[in-house]
């Protein structure tokens, strides 16, 4: 299972740090992804990045300012862990952020974490 931890409350224009860690798989042997969640809103996609790292897509509200990245340095492939920094935070970014795993990209999510919540309020 995946778990995303980092939210918070922040003010407008300032920065929180998200991580995706599991437990019971490989993080290195997945894509993962970033969705969030707002208030009786859809889920909607964030962010992904590919198994090795060297591609990430995101979405045109997150360009810019917000940037995945994964560690898959640590010989216990569980304990690999994915990254959501975000910067110049907005009210409208307020949500539920979950990360999720996947095989390969167009394959459907396997797997989905507990979701953290961030408020971006002044």
């Amino acid at each position: 299972q995946l778990q995303a931890s980092g939210g918070g409350l922040v003010q407008p224009g300032g920065s929180l740090k998200l991580s995706c860690t599991a437990s019971g798989i490989a993080v290195n042997d997945y894509a993962i992804g970033w969705f969030h969640q707002a208030p009786e809103k859809e889920r909607k996609g964030v962010s992904r990045i590919s198994n090795s790292g060297s591609s990430t897509v995101y979405v045109d509200s997150a360009k810019g300012r917000f940037t995945i990245s994964r560690d898959n340095t640590s010989r216990d492939n569980t304990r690999n862990t994915v990254y959501l920094q975000m910067n110049s935070l907005k009210p409208e970014d307020t949500a539920v952020y979950y990360c999720a795993a996947r095989s390969s990209s167009g394959t459907p999510y396997q797997y989905w974490g507990q979701g953290t919540l961030v408020t971006v309020s002044s």
